[in-house]
């Protein structure tokens, strides 16, 4: 499939207006000679989204959220972590489009709120706290349930935004970065619920791109999280008719870097929070991109890459956490 083939494919299926693309790419001299030389690297700017603070999530509701619209809801529902940068994506796509939204969160409510939940908060969010992460699929569906029943129409999107309609948000992104640089070798990005690295798997593969997409391990061990981006991405082909897939890009998941859990910092994530800011004044999340960028500062040093290929690093935005 040809880049104008795919994007006349994607152009089936409507999208907010979230996203003013392109997302610039900086280049990133002073991180490299921090690391002692290494390939040419890029970082692909979708923390620099906006919209509500931007990042990865935003792409994906463009096309969720449309979605939702699309079939007449009033509320859109959605879960995550009390600090969830979906969740606060969410409820601003939700304001954005004069919706209620309503977000279940694992975990104590913040006595004072900060970041992500001070955000949920301003945007008129309704918040219901769980206890535990297993909890949050069934309460949002006995919340929908409860709404139907009051003649309203919920729509409820699943963690992350992570599905084949969300994930063509990244597909999108792809053929976005192939108009601003020649296909890179290599893209090391953050990866959890699965929706963004599916998307960018199966535009690799479908435009028979040799770039290696490498996600980094926010949480889940990488068996469980390849399976999960192997169904998405077959969705996603399915979702545009089919189409044959030339390119077998690997779905590559490094989980060495999630250390003592999700959100829980390491030695290595907050070397690289330091580094990012310091060398070059790009802020990192830590539960996200901060990992993400430990893998990548990891493999650069261990000459994973060679001088000659370029390295893109797609920050998934995020930044709002550092002020949790």
């Amino acid at each position: 499939m040809t880049p104008t083939a795919l994007g006349a494919a994607l152009a089936r299926f409507p999208q907010l207006p979230l996203v003013h693309a392109p997302t610039p790419i900086d280049q990133v001299p002073r991180l490299r000679d921090a690391l002692g030389g290494g390939p040419r690297l890029l970082i692909k700017r979708d923390d620099a989204i906006a919209f509500a603070f931007g990042g990865n999530k935003v792409r994906k509701l463009a096309l969720v959220a449309a979605r939702a619209q699309a079939e007449g809801a009033d509320t859109l529902i959605t879960a995550g972590g009390v600090q969830s940068n979906h969740a606060r994506a969410t409820a601003a796509a939700a304001a954005r489009l004069g919706m209620r939204a309503i977000l279940v969160a694992n975990g104590a409510p913040p006595e004072r709120p900060t970041a992500n939940a001070l955000l949920d908060r301003l945007l008129g969010a309704e918040v219901v706290h769980v206890a535990a992460r297993d909890e949050r699929a069934p309460k949002m569906a006995e919340i929908a349930d409860r709404l139907r029943g009051e003649g309203r129409r919920p729509f409820v999107i699943p963690i992350g935004a992570s599905t084949p309609l969300g994930a063509l948000g990244y597909v999108d992104a792809l053929l976005e970065l192939l108009d601003q640089i020649p296909a890179p070798d290599a893209i090391v990005h953050a990866t959890s619920s699965g929706g963004t690295q599916a998307g960018l798997v199966a535009a690799c593969r479908l435009l028979d791109l040799p770039t290696r997409v490498i996600g980094v391990s926010a949480d889940e061990p990488s068996a469980a999280l390849q399976s999960t981006i192997a169904a998405i991405v077959d969705g996603v082909v399915e979702m545009l008719g089919g189409a044959r897939e030339r390119g077998r890009a690997a779905i590559d998941v490094d989980d060495r870097f999630v250390g003592d859990g999700y959100g829980i910092p390491t030695d290595a994530s907050r070397e690289a929070i330091e580094l990012a800011a310091r060398c070059e004044a790009i802020f990192l999340d830590p539960t996200y991109t901060a990992k993400a960028m430990a893998g990548l500062i990891a493999r650069v040093r261990a000459h994973a890459f060679t001088e000659r290929e370029t390295v893109v690093f797609w920050h998934t935005g995020g930044q709002v956490g550092l002020f949790a």
